[in-house]
């Protein structure tokens, strides 16, 4: 039984089209797909902020990862992740981490442009940058680091792994010849386990290029992990840490390091960030079968 004062269905229904009949006062233009260029958080006494350098969707995703997979079960990994088989969209994601006596850049995206606009927008400016940190020396990491022929950093010293750096000045590489080299004079050059900067140690994960380092930071004893390439998606590389990936150099040892660390986050509940995991690039990994899955990062980082 309705009360005489609660509204019928004749009623609601009338006043709903009473207001469908009122004239909108303003059209709002479509504005298409909204992405933030940058996320903050803070890690004991430093600042992390993760930089969205730029963006791109493609085709047949099949082509790079999980080459060793048939095409069924490619399809059923993506299926179960609610995801397409057939499209991907990468993320190119640099790092700044203020230690509260240096600003650190990991990696510089595809181009000075991605790369400054993210830092602007973040509240940085490029001549801030104290100290670049290159993980390794594929074209979407060092891209930023000239502008023509000019440093974009002007103020900044490098760092970088000493087994990269000489395997690709051993090599024909345009994109390190014209983005690395002229900076070489002001470069530091680490092996495994060795410090860029303070609170900040290089991880050797070998197998994506020939001398790939990740990055451990510690402050007041909160730690994170800088992942760069080891693990290229958020689903295809951690769900199947042994699916072979185009871009990985040496694919076995790829897989290998893969494991490494993987097994290496779950156990320790170590928060980490990765170059081409989805915007803001910050998760944790927890075990799934034989395999892993990504976490992603809600207030943690917050607290």
């Amino acid at each position: 039984m309705h009360s005489s004062n609660s509204p019928t269905r004749r009623a609601v229904l009338a006043g709903l089209a009473a207001t469908a009949a009122t004239p909108a006062l303003a059209k709002a233009p479509m504005m298409g797909m909204s992405v933030p260029k940058h996320r903050r958080v803070v890690l004991g006494g430093f600042e992390v902020t993760t930089l969205l350098a730029g963006t791109a969707a493609r085709d047949e995703p099949q082509k790079i990862f999980g080459q060793n997979a048939t095409p069924e079960e490619f399809a059923a990994a993506s299926d179960a992740a609610n995801i397409p088989a057939d499209k991907v969209q990468f993320f190119f994601t640099p790092v700044v981490v203020n230690t509260g006596s240096e600003l650190v850049l990991f990696d510089t995206g595809l181009n000075p442009g991605g790369t400054t606009a993210a830092l602007t927008e973040a509240g940085y400016t490029a001549d801030q940058i104290d100290k670049v940190v290159l993980t390794h020396m594929h074209g979407d990491h060092i891209g930023g680091l000239m502008d023509g022929d000019a440093p974009t950093f002007a103020n900044a010293s490098y760092v970088t792994g000493r087994v990269e750096y000489d395997t690709w000045a051993k090599a024909e590489n345009k994109g390190f010849d014209t983005k690395v080299k002229p900076l070489a004079d002001k470069m530091t050059f680490l092996e495994d386990g060795g410090s860029a900067a303070s609170g900040i140690t290089a991880m050797a994960a070998f197998g994506h290029t020939p001398g790939h380092m990740v990055y451990m930071l510690e402050s007041e004893g909160r730690n994170m992990m800088l992942g760069a390439d080891f693990a290229n998606h958020y689903v295809w590389s951690l769900a199947h840490p042994d699916w072979e990936v185009r871009f990985d150099m040496d694919k076995a040892a790829a897989a290998a390091t893969r494991r490494r660390l993987l097994d290496m986050m779950a156990t320790d509940g170590l928060p980490f960030s990765a170059y081409h995991m989805p915007f803001p690039a910050t998760g944790y990994v927890v075990r799934r079968g034989d395999g892993f899955a990504y976490e992603p990062t809600t207030y943690q980082l917050m607290l």
